[in-house]
């Protein structure tokens, strides 16, 4: 029993680091009143952050750039640039707050080394463009109209001060000669200093936890218990793997769950109703599972019999109700076919492995019980002789 208090002290322990790990991931915490991205980077200097979802259908990026812990009296930029990680030639939005108290946004070409940071074209269309400022954040919005071979590009940001609407030179050392990284529109990905993060990522990351944990390793510790226990040698050793396999499934179970409630509450404007659903009460029965360890009365006690049923019976339907909710999260997610017939390979190895261990389980039983059968007949037929000749043997004494 101390074994499984500190297992499920684990998984709390887990749990913990997990959420700890996730609130350090600032671009993925941070969510819009009315908008939604499907990915974002932690660019590595300045405190800034970019948030973006590409239309493929479309031709169409829509960015949001962040910058953070600055003031009304900075300007703040964001580009990119296909001939390099480098301000020249970078296509710029720009931000800053004016003299009347308004951001005001705008497009800027850096055509050389000493820009005039006024409006001009691009050298691609931005058919939607503002800018807000609030707690001292700097937000760009926008639209932009690019070709394929910009969807793999370098991007560079920047910052300096605002003078009487004038924008001035930036500085010239530290995070300022840093601001530069990669960024790819169509895989979400983006590398610097720091790599980013993205929501599509975060999405992966659940799936592949759920799956693992309620759809493989709670079906593989359920197979443990069932058939190992009918090997004599095997008790109490069942017992133990099987414990281990569903607190370390539920563990892991746990840190997917938790991501899966972070996504929800990241798009509060797409819901999956079914699937949030059963995730909850799977976590609710898988909850109820592992404390019941700790309530698991002895073999001999008369409360052990409905103990059991209420095990089994939560047990099986947590398998079930997961593999439905997996084969959901495909529907949902939507990755490589591959992906899902891998699972279903797997739970058709299960279930070839769980079919011949049930042949296995009942030829060991019946051929017990067997044995048991013929056990009785002798010691009764020896028994029955033993008295006819005792009783012989008393009348012939007397």
């Amino acid at each position: 029993m101390g074994k499984t208090r500190k297992i499920v002290l684990f998984a709390c322990l887990l749990l913990v680091s997990f959420l700890a790990s996730s609130s350090a991931q600032t671009c993925l915490n941070h969510s819009f009143s009315n908008r939604q991205y499907a990915n974002c980077s932690d660019l590595p200097a300045l405190n800034c952050f970019l948030h973006w979802t590409y239309d493929e259908a479309a031709g169409t990026v829509e960015v949001a750039f962040r910058h953070t812990g600055t003031t009304s009296s900075r300007w703040s930029a964001w580009g990119i640039n296909p001939s390099g990680p480098s301000m020249l030639n970078t296509q710029a939005l720009v931000a800053y707050v004016n003299s009347s108290g308004i951001p005001h946004a705008f497009t800027t070409s850096i055509d050389s080394m000493s820009p005039s940071m006024q409006q001009s074209a691009l050298s691609f269309q931005v058919p939607s463009l503002s800018a807000e400022f609030e707690n001292n954040e700097m937000r760009i919005f926008a639209v932009m109209r690019i070709s394929e071979s910009l969807l793999a590009t370098n991007q560079v940001w920047q910052e300096g001060p605002v003078s009487n609407d004038q924008l001035m030179i930036h500085p010239t050392s530290g995070d300022n000669m840093r601001s530069t990284a990669s960024v790819n529109f169509l895989t979400g990905q983006s590398g610097g200093t720091s790599s980013g993060s993205s929501r599509t990522r975060r999405r992966n990351v659940h799936g592949v936890l759920n799956t693992v944990s309620w759809g493989i390793l709670m079906p593989l510790g359920a197979i443990t218990a069932r058939y190992m226990k009918v090997f004599k040698s095997a008790d109490p050793a069942w017992f133990y793997l099987h414990v281990v396999c569903q607190t370390s499934a539920y563990a892991v179970g746990v840190a997917g769950w938790a991501t899966g409630i972070r996504l929800g509450s990241d798009s509060a404007g797409v819901t999956h109703n079914p699937h949030r659903n059963i995730g909850i009460t799977l976590f609710c029965l898988g909850t109820l599972q592992v404390f019941a360890l700790l309530l698991r009365p002895n073999k001999d006690h008369k409360y052990r019999l409905y103990w059991n049923i209420y095990h089994h019976s939560v047990g099986y339907a947590v398998i079930i109700l997961s593999i439905i909710n997996i084969f959901d999260g495909f529907d949902i997610l939507q990755p490589d076919g591959h992906w899902e017939r891998i699972y279903i390979g797997i739970l058709i190895f299960l279930g070839v492995v769980a079919t011949l261990l049930e042949g296995i389980t009942w030829y060991i039983v019946l051929r017990r019980k067997n044995r048991g059968s013929d056990t009785d007949k002798r010691s009764h037929s020896i028994n029955g002789s033993n008295g006819v000749n005792g009783f012989g043997a008393r009348g012939q004494d007397v």
